[in-house]
């Protein structure tokens, strides 16, 4: 397929704003996908290409993270890693299926993660220090399957995991999910690659504008802590819910 100039462009202004979604909240990748499958990529093909840009900023958040401090390395990374085979298995049925239903799907998802993450958190029940990690990582297991087949909002599921079950505060919340869904990404990527379902020129235009959104999303996250956190996540959640039901 052959692609104009400002195609790539208009992908990278889009860029931005999912990437900057994405890291402060979720649900950037239900703004890129409709703007891929308008540029006349099949449903599959754009959700393979979309995460070219999705592991671009997801190296740039989590670099953001680590250089102000928000590094646990090792539960990060054995979360991830129970992510794994959920996203390969995820990803291989994504390859095979498309599915409109889904989106209607998602959008009761989406309020009732609205309900559960709006509820008021005791000061006790978070803490710079994960708790429930066992859980945790059973349910990452799930996350990632979601996030193999779809992409679109799985930010929404890991924050709640990491919020309500785990226990961390937001900013640390949002430091875990660039680190997992980079990490899982990676392997999906490979898998879509595999089944010739990634363009990546357009990957390549989007993952411009989504590393600088992803930065851009990092630095907000901890500058501005876990109430600009809340009122984006609330913002987008509604959002998401009222496009996808109608």
């Amino acid at each position: 397929m052959e692609f104009e100039l400002w195609q790539l462009f208009l992908l990278a202004g889009v860029g931005v704003l999912s990437g900057f979604l994405n890291v402060m909240a979720g649900g950037g990748s239900l703004l890129a996908l409709p703007v891929l499958i308008f540029l006349g990529l099949p449903g599959n093909v754009a959700n393979g290409t979309n995460r070219v840009a999705i592991v671009a900023q997801n190296v740039s958040a989590v670099t953001s993270f680590f250089k102000q401090g928000y590094a646990d390395l090792r539960t990060m990374l054995t979360l991830a890693l129970c992510a794994v085979p959920g996203a390969a298995l995820g990803a291989y049925l994504g390859t095979q299926v498309s599915g409109e239903l889904f989106n209607k799907i998602l959008g009761g998802l989406m309020i009732l993660l609205l309900i559960l993450m709006s509820r008021k958190q005791r000061d006790a029940e978070t803490t710079e220090q994960p708790k429930r990690l066992v859980l945790g990582h059973i349910l990452m297991v799930a996350v990632g399957f979601y996030g193999g087949f779809i992409q679109a909002g799985v930010g929404f599921f890991l924050m709640a995991v990491l919020y309500r079950v785990v226990g961390l505060d937001l900013v640390r919340v949002n430091a875990f999910k660039v680190f997992i869904v980079g990490i899982y990404t990676l392997v999906a990527l490979a898998i879509f690659a595999d089944k010739g379902q990634v363009l990546w020129l357009l990957g390549a235009a989007l993952a411009v504008g989504t590393t600088a959104g992803g930065w851009i999303g990092a630095h907000f996250t901890v500058k501005r802590g876990e109430g600009l956190i809340r009122v984006v996540l609330n913002v987008v959640l509604v959002v998401m819910a009222i496009r996808l039901l109608l």
